[in-house]
């Protein structure tokens, strides 16, 4: 599930949101983010990543290197310890806007805290990279995500096939609710919000302040780097959405508290 600025078709997505107290950087969440994506577009495409931040910079974007199948051992790990598909219920800037534009991976990478300044900063991203982005969905990020960070990720059709996972950390404006995006639209145009749609990702969260037996052990290689590990979890806990299920469009959601209590029927479809 994604949003993309022209046609792709996206499977095995891979989500995670992790709550932790950094040592450097105080109490922050962090989130993955890894799919596998058919641009089906002409030219040029990109993915839209809304965030529940008003702090994201570039810095933020964690390399991971060699270490490209970081969500895949954490799923690894959800897998062996117990079966994880279950059912969801739904639920209903201080500085002056800027865009930020970076390369990361194979990204060239916008982040906006007013998405609809995006379209001024285009000329900056590389022509085989650069997208054609339908106003209307920039208006809908505007006005759906006002307290959001919005990162576009520009790629092409080489690009997409060598992605590595996106891990990035951030002060979230909830502590408390951890949140991975995961509104579904792969036509261009802005997603619709009362639709169904179907479903083929896993969803992982993970807290520092959970105990030695929640959750499932992650196995990391004993080369990680080790600022990259400072933001990886020790344990984690998810559920496989797929299999021809549908669900309503929107984002996956779960309370702190809630996660701690290992109660994965309380994750929800969140929309805005």
């Amino acid at each position: 599930m994604c949003v993309s600025s022209s046609e792709a078709a996206f499977s095995g997505t891979v989500l995670y949101c992790g709550r932790q107290r950094h040592p450097e950087h105080g109490l922050i969440h962090v989130v993955g983010y890894q799919n596998t994506v058919v641009n089906l577009a002409d030219g040029p495409n990109a993915m839209l990543l809304h965030l529940p931040t008003r702090r994201l910079g570039p810095e933020q974007f964690l390399a991971v290197g060699g270490d490209g199948d970081v969500l895949g051992r954490m799923v690894d790990a959800v897998t062996a310890s117990e079966a994880v598909r279950g059912g969801i219920d739904w639920m209903g800037a201080e500085d002056e806007p800027v865009v930020r534009v970076f390369e990361h991976d194979v990204y060239t990478v916008l982040l906006a805290d007013d998405p609809t300044l995006i379209p001024t900063a285009l000329h900056r991203v590389p022509w085989k990279r650069r997208p054609r982005i339908e106003p209307e969905l920039l208006l809908f990020y505007a006005e759906h995500f006002p307290a959001h960070a919005v990162a576009l990720c520009c790629f092409d059709n080489a690009d997409a096939r060598r992605a590595r996972p996106l891990l990035l950390w951030y002060p979230p404006n909830d502590p408390d609710q951890l949140v991975v995006p995961a509104l579904d639209s792969h036509s261009g145009g802005a997603p619709e919000l009362d639709a169904v749609v179907p479903v083929d990702h896993w969803v992982l969260f993970s807290s520092d302040e959970a105990g030695d037996e929640w959750g499932a052990a992650v196995e990391y290689p004993r080369r990680m780097r080790h600022g990259l590990r400072g933001f990886l979890p020790d344990r984690v806990v998810g559920r496989y959405y797929g299999g021809g299920e549908t669900l309503g469009n929107g984002d996956f959601g779960i309370g702190h508290r809630e996660l701690l209590a290992g109660e994965l029927d309380r994750i929800e479809r969140r929309g805005p």
